[in-house]
């Protein structure tokens, strides 16, 4: 028997000026990364200062929002969930659930695409979907 997604709604995420803008564009159904504007390197979670150079030479940018799975775990309880590292075409790896899937079929490569999920009363969360 296939073992679905859950669909429980997390809670809301703790929002505070510094996370503002991220949860904001999470609201318009975007997903912004950060870029180092001095060495031009991409990271996760996107924030005032580079996590390469200490520099607040940084800007945020819109993801494509598509990429792979890197790695992943099911956790069948009884609401079964998939926890992943997915790695999107910008180069960064985020932490994340895969979900609206046969969980059973989640695979390390295979690629997938955004989707944001409400919360209890916040900003929606960015889940990811096969592609």
């Amino acid at each position: 028997m296939p073992t679905p997604a859950f669909n429980r709604i997390p809670a809301a995420p703790n929002e505070d000026p510094t996370n503002k803008p991220f949860f904001d564009a999470a609201r318009e159904g975007k997903l912004l990364i950060g870029r180092c504007l001095d060495t031009g390197k991409p990271f996760f979670y996107p924030r005032g200062v580079s996590p390469f150079t200490l520099s607040n030479n940084v800007t945020m940018e819109e993801s494509k929002g598509q990429g792979v799975i890197y790695s992943w775990s099911v956790a069948r309880g009884k609401e079964p969930y998939c926890l992943a590292y997915v790695t999107l075409d910008e180069g960064v790896t985020i932490m994340t659930n895969i979900v609206d899937c046969d969980l059973d079929t989640v695979a390390c490569g295979q690629r997938v695409k955004l989707v944001f999920k409400p919360t209890d009363g916040g900003a929606p969360m960015p889940m990811f979907t096969p592609a």
